[in-house]
């Protein structure tokens, strides 16, 4: 491979070929901490038109590629394995806004960009971008699209896929789609865009991208509000929709067990309310700078919640830093359960209606396999996302990762049975691809090996990703 790497290091320059375990060390290794790899060198390239050349490079040389964002994803897809014959490539060089434009409501960006800048880049145009993630002030926009990305806004704005008009990929040989088209309209063919959205990676690499950016919603009410239950939690949904109907642009759930690790572990946090509650959610409802209603529309929801017995109590923000304290506490719950200790993570998503009788009947299943195993419970009951993690018995750290894949197994099966999905949000990678596969049928699985075989004939595009070997 010095061929290869000599090419690499013309192509997008010595100094941005890595290949010292000390340079490459933050690259081979998940946000988690479990997935880890090993790797012929990390590339740095800073245009799309030096992407194009490292990855039909590598395709001559037959060397596979990990394309890889922010590296902060769950499921070991943006690190390679373990041959040390993977070449990473990070797109963290390609940070340039290419373009805003406020009345047709597109931002145009390199998929090197931080979630949190382009924020800010359609803030500063008077436009919201909206979407918002835990770690939106170090993933990426091309990680956000490889994985079809979720986060607190999908109710109001839905999922990534939802948020994109057109796409620059650079295919597994090395050629460019230039799909960079702003337009709302177009029926002359397939979606391809949508190909490569949800792909991780093993498509393609996506290189740039025109999003779609809405009207800024400077206006928030918000509210951590105690319910005893997640059928309580999923009755004040409703509750909610019916008095703020488009306003409603957060419905976010917590169990004590989440809170109990924020409280513990965020220096700064403070719980709201006066007594414990089993479940918490988080109620924000966002409007224009004209809409004064926001604040009398809150508290219609919570009234009719008090009355009807789905609440118990409720802490409303009267200010900026009160809004961001609670939000403080749905957002630090990640973070929090790392530094407790083992964790394993679940990424579900089931119809609304039964999301109550799921959460509650799956609890006495994974206390049979590890007894005192600590579900650390939070997500999006408005999309019917729930972040069913797990903690380890205190102090039996080992005792979690010696059940893991039975934990696993029970709450995907459980899942399935519910006509649910696996994964929600943070895509397959390479801790769910067997399993990803198994729980779809045989056509849907030939289907997808199909489109793989079509554009990656190779298979060197993130191989062990998304898909298990055939």
């Amino acid at each position: 491979m010095t061929d290869l790497l000599d090419h690499l290091r013309t192509a997008v320059g010595a100094e941005h070929v890595l290949t010292d375990d000390a340079d490459v060390a933050a690259y081979v290794v998940d946000w988690t901490g479990v997935h880890s790899g090993r790797a012929l060198a990390v590339v740095r390239p800073g245009s799309t038109a030096e992407v194009a050349d490292v990855v039909a490079a590598c395709h001559a040389a037959g060397a596979a590629i990990v394309p890889q964002g922010g590296n902060t994803g769950l499921v070991g897809g943006g690190v390679p394995d373990s041959s040390g014959g993977q070449v990473v490539l990070s797109l963290g060089r390609m940070r340039t806004v290419r373009d805003v434009d406020p009345v047709a409501g597109t931002i145009t960006v390199d998929a090197g960009v931080v979630l949190a800048d382009v924020q800010a880049a359609a803030a500063g145009a008077g436009r919201l971008f909206p979407m918002s993630l835990g770690s939106e002030g170090s993933c990426t926009i091309g990680g956000n699209l490889a994985t079809n990305a979720g986060g607190t806004a999908v109710l109001r704005y839905g999922m990534t896929r939802e948020l994109v008009l057109g796409l620059e990929v650079v295919l597994p040989d090395g050629r460019v789609w230039d799909g960079l088209r702003a337009l709302r309209k177009d029926n002359t063919g397939y979606s391809l865009k949508d190909l490569f959205i949800g792909s991780e990676g093993t498509l393609g690499v996506i290189t740039g991208a025109v999003l779609r950016l809405f009207p800024a919603t400077p206006r928030h009410a918000t509210a951590w509000v105690a319910v005893p239950s997640v059928d309580a939690a999923v009755a004040l949904l409703g509750v909610a929709q019916q008095h703020a109907g488009a306003h409603l642009a957060t419905f976010e759930i917590a169990n004590r067990q989440a809170l109990d690790l924020v409280l513990t572990h965020l220096p700064g946090a403070s719980d709201p309310l006066a007594g414990p509650s089993d479940w918490y959610v988080l109620v924000e409802l966002a409007g224009a700078s004209s809409e004064d209603g926001l604040d009398g529309a809150l508290e219609a929801i919570l009234g009719a919640a008090v009355e009807a017995d789905l609440a118990t109590d409720a802490a409303i923000a009267g200010s900026p830093a009160q809004r961001s304290a609670l939000w403080a506490l749905r957002e630090g719950i990640s973070e929090a359960q790392k530094v407790e200790g083992a964790t394993l993570k679940h990424d579900v998503t089931l119809p609304i209606a039964d999301l109550a009788a799921w959460a509650s009947s799956i609890g006495p299943v994974l206390d049979e396999v590890l007894p005192g195993v600590r579900p650390v419970t939070y997500g999006h009951v408005g999309d019917g996302n729930l972040h069913y993690n797990l903690s380890s018995p205190v102090g039996r750290d080992d005792d979690l990762r010696a059940a893991e894949r039975d934990l696993s197994t029970a709450i995907y099966d459980s899942v399935a049975a519910g006509n649910g999905s696996i994964s929600a949000e943070h895509g397959l990678g390479r801790t769910k691809a067997v399993a990803g596969a198994s729980y779809k049928s045989e056509v849907e699985v030939d289907l997808m090996r199909a489109v793989k075989a079509a554009l990656d004939p190779a298979g060197l595009m993130n191989p062990g990703v998304l898909l298990p070997p055939a």
